[in-house]
């Protein structure tokens, strides 16, 4: 075998506007993917983050194959696997994406210390964010602690590069001998129930989907994202995050495809990219962010954990529609709308006094898009114990919630069918609808059930919470 550079796939798996890609575009190339759960630890894939994998390494091998080049599937201990293959062909280099999560960071220093004990080396590549997060600090050097200030030092950083573009050829060597995309058992198989059934409808994983899905945006949505994207029941989203959480897209495509087409109309959306990017700052700087509070005082925050309402949230079962419609979204497709994330999440942290541990996990396991960073940073936003969860005591209303983002209960409607018959004027809040209207509407405490907690009892009862954790005045609440 000629001894070729080995390009390590990890969380950028594409060809286009990758430098790790462009590093060894004009050599021998050996491209690997090693699945390894151990070293993730409790940040490892969840089902759904899975079954995108799987059709996303599948895409993956389909654009190497056509471009002269096969990749090598492997499972185990990445540091002993890559450092072995590299020993048996002779690569003197290995050449990936850099990553922000804690246990990846330490990955790469114990690969890097296995080859250079071997005469070789690890080149780590950025290609899956604008900046390095270590890059973007305060005039004091410390890291920034609230997004709007970080976003203005990154827009005042200079132009994004272009993206670079795709290869035409590889000069891939034959690879050793690995497992099967089967071996690595990603998706449900019988007799496995098929959770995952409803995902192939809303999602086309790889490369060539994630340029379809960011064309498609740029070109009916973009427009409009300012002021559609609070409202589930439209198509207001971009769509786009599962692309960029696995890398099949790159902030920098996505960032000069919508400032070319949009130009200013597009800096809203263009926020959302620096929201990831300031997830991803934070995680880097505080590794333990994905578990324990960031700010001191919430780690003594009074959670009543209780499984039955931890069940009931998980099931979309909780008596408030526009949360029970957001998941059952995420059990159908792996996806739930942005502001509904918030919406649920607000419940089950401040009406339900559950951990937001338990539903940051609960989200990492059926999320398609699930990324430690954006999930654990948004999770804490709404707890309250986040660096920028300001004003922390906010209480989101999920009734005044649903009826000013879903006024017509389109998107009740479409995920809680037993609501469907209910009038727009009660369909957040159908306990409050007169009986002969409930009983028209097919409406009964068996088919949906009432509250789990009246919306005044809960926000009281958050606000005492948050109370006790400040130890001082809090605030009588911010009702959004």
């Amino acid at each position: 075998m000629t001894a070729p550079c080995i390009l390590w796939f990890r969380q950028d798996l594409r060809l286009g506007d990758n430098p790790a890609v462009e590093a060894v575009r004009h050599g021998a190339v050996l491209p690997v993917f090693v699945l390894d759960d151990a070293a993730a630890g409790e940040l490892a894939y969840g089902g759904a983050a899975r079954w995108w994998l799987h059709h996303s390494l599948d895409a993956l091998q389909r654009d190497l194959e056509a471009r002269g080049a096969s990749l090598l599937l492997l499972k185990g201990d990445a540091v002993a696997l890559l450092a072995e293959l590299a020993r048996r062909t002779g690569a003197t280099a290995i050449h990936a994406g850099w990553l922000a999560e804690p246990w990846a960071r330490a990955q790469e220093v114990a690969l890097a210390e296995r080859l250079s004990a071997d005469g070789r080396r690890l080149e780590l590549h950025r290609s899956s964010h604008l900046l390095h997060p270590a890059s973007i600090l305060t005039g004091s050097g410390r890291l920034y602690t609230v997004y709007a200030p970080f976003a203005r030092k990154v827009l005042a950083s200079g132009e994004v590069p272009p993206p670079i573009d795709a290869p035409d050829r590889l000069n891939g060597v034959t690879p050793p001998a690995g497992l099967s995309l089967a071996d690595l058992a990603l998706t449900p198989v019988p007799p496995q129930p098929n959770w995952a059934a409803e995902f192939g409808t809303a999602w086309t994983p790889g490369e060539a989907g994630a340029r379809e899905r960011l064309a498609q945006f740029i070109e009916d949505g973009l427009e409009n994202y300012a002021t559609r994207r609070n409202e589930p029941g439209v198509e207001g989203s971009s769509n786009l995050s599962p692309h960029l959480r696995w890398g099949e897209i790159s902030p920098r495509q996505v960032w000069h495809a919508a400032r070319g087409a949009g130009g200013a109309e597009a800096l809203p959306f263009l926020r959302e990219i620096l929201w990831r990017e300031f997830s991803h700052h934070l995680l880097w700087h505080r590794p333990e962010m994905p578990r324990e509070a960031l700010r001191a005082p919430f780690a003594s925050f009074p959670f009543a954990p209780d499984q039955d309402l931890l069940h009931a949230w998980q099931g979309g079962r909780t008596g408030y529609p526009i949360v029970d419609a957001g998941m059952r979204q995420l059990w159908r497709i792996g996806w739930m709308h942005n502001r509904v994330r918030m919406i649920a999440a607000s419940l089950l942290v401040k009406h339900l006094l559950q951990p937001w541990q338990d539903g940051a996990a609960w989200f990492m396991d059926t999320l398609v898009d699930a990324d430690p960073a954006n999930n654990s940073a948004s999770w804490q936003w709404i707890a309250g114990s986040g660096t920028d969860a300001s004003p922390y005591f906010r209480v989101f209303n999920p009734i005044l919630q649903g009826e000013k983002f879903d006024p017509e209960g389109a998107y009740v409607r479409r995920w809680l069918p037993e609501l469907a018959r209910m009038p727009s004027r009660y369909i957040h809040r159908p306990y409050e609808a007169p009986e002969e209207i409930r009983h028209a509407a097919g409406v009964t405490e068996q088919s949906y059930p009432r509250p789990v907690v009246d919306h005044a009892t809960g926000r009281a009862r958050a606000l005492a919470a948050l109370r006790a954790t400040a130890r001082g005045p809090v605030p009588e609440g911010v009702e959004a």
